[in-house]
């Protein structure tokens, strides 16, 4: 039973080992995208009023296959540590509250709470299930490329975000200043001239435009500063993303070198090796490049 509990974690994990996982992480999108696809095409009355039978079993089906995700998720992750490491409710705790977790988890709560609480605003419901495209995010390396470089660099992101905040306060109390006599329902509060100040260094417009010269000066300063955070907030992103995308290749030329350590490659291997490949999203070039420094390194190592 642990071996079962253990190759079903793996599966739904995607770990490369297993061929089968990639058709298990395509289905669980189909689903997921057929689902999002429905929510949206029921919204509009027309179509509602003609497909609501189809939208109702279709919900139905979707929310029956995803309890049971969530629960093969739950009980197979029990294989994940031994009872030295804490046991089976040491992996599933850590499923259940982690952020994959409860994105699996509010995949099926509308169905449930509109069973208890029928009276529930469809609307509100209707946002609930549109959460499952999260599920994505789990599938998708680049997404989670993405989050993981934001985590790394969330020092300089703090910084980022604290340069921002005065900007906003200056720009807004600057704006109070000079406009809240002549547009008191804008600017004649500094918290209204915050939201002002936060919609013009965001879009480069407050959708106010400024009376007084003075407040002209200020709108144009601050469309400046939206202009440089986005630049620096864009440069963090970016040199965050490459070095990440850096250390999968690290580890992927790491795994070859292993490979070619006894100086061979076996078919186990080389299948593995596609399967990360496909994991890690590099392309047949890097990989042929990377091929070669390991059979140059390995060729060096045996003469």
């Amino acid at each position: 039973m642990t071996g079962i509990k253990h190759t079903l974690m793996e599966i739904l994990d995607g770990s490369p080992k297993h061929a089968i996982s990639r058709y298990v992480e395509w289905l669980i999108t189909i689903v997921v995208l057929v689902n999002c696809t429905a929510v949206i095409l029921d919204s509009v009355p027309e179509v509602h009023a003609e497909f609501k039978d189809f939208f109702h079993e279709l919900e139905f089906w979707s929310v029956m296959f995803f309890t049971a995700e969530y629960i093969l998720r739950v009980w197979s992750l029990g294989a994940r540590y031994t009872p030295q490491e804490g046991g089976a409710w040491r992996g599933r705790k850590g499923y259940i509250f982690s952020p994959f977790g409860l994105i699996d988890f509010f995949a099926t709560m509308p169905h449930y709470l509109h069973m208890f609480f029928p009276y529930l605003d469809l609307r509100i419901l209707r946002v609930l299930r549109l959460l499952r495209i999260l599920k994505l995010s789990k599938y998708n390396t680049a997404l989670q490329d993405l989050f993981h470089a934001v985590y790394s660099e969330r020092q300089a992101f703090g910084s980022a975000v604290f340069l921002l905040t005065i900007a906003t306060i200056v720009s807004a109390s600057l704006m109070h200043f000079a406009e809240g006599h002549q547009q008191p329902e804008f600017f004649g509060t500094i918290p209204h001239s915050i939201y002002w100040a936060i919609v013009t260094i965001t879009s480069g417009y407050g959708n106010v435009e400024p009376m007084t010269k003075a407040g002209e000066a200020i709108a144009l300063i601050t469309g400046f500063l939206g202009v440089c955070m986005a630049a620096i907030m864009t440069g963090i992103v970016a040199s965050a993303f490459s070095n990440q995308v850096a250390r999968k290749k690290a580890a992927f030329e790491a795994q070859l070198r292993e490979v070619f350590s006894d100086g061979n490659m076996s078919d186990d291997e080389q299948a593995t090796l596609k399967r990360l490949q496909a994991h890690y999203r590099l392309t047949d070039e890097q990989v042929d490049a990377m091929l070669q420094r390991a059979k140059n390194k390995s060729s060096s190592n045996n003469g």
